[in-house]
């Protein structure tokens, strides 16, 4: 929402010229169609890869390692770009990333504290 949809919400008057700085601020920061589909080609490519590592025949702990590293890529690229958080202030997307490292990093601990047994 912009500050113009905002104050248009709230009935006060709207500056002309905050409402075409906004609509071009929004067009500006946001990707086109071309990076999408290059995203998506992306996630895709990634999503073949994992699913190939399964039949190449790593232990176990190697396989469960590659996989959660290739997850939190393609979870990270569907945040900051499909959720654009990519565009918003870079105080959000560190928070978000410190936050995701953060929980897997008490994943490792627990995980490594179990010695591997979760049941």
């Amino acid at each position: 929402m912009t500050l113009a949809d905002y104050r248009r919400q709230r009935g006060e008057p709207i500056i002309p010229e905050e409402e075409e700085l906004a609509a071009k601020a929004h067009v500006d920061h946001h990707p086109g169609v071309l990076e999408y589909t290059q995203i998506g080609l992306v996630l895709f490519v990634i999503t073949c890869t994992e699913v190939g590592m399964y039949y190449v025949g790593l232990s176990h702990n190697a396989l469960v390692a590659v996989l959660l590293v290739m997850s939190l890529v393609k979870f990270s690229l569907v945040v900051l770009w499909f959720m654009h958080l990519r565009f918003d202030n870079r105080l959000f997307s560190t928070l978000f990333l410190l936050g995701l490292l953060t929980a897997a990093a008490v994943f490792t601990v627990v995980i490594s504290a179990l010695r591997g047994n979760l049941v």
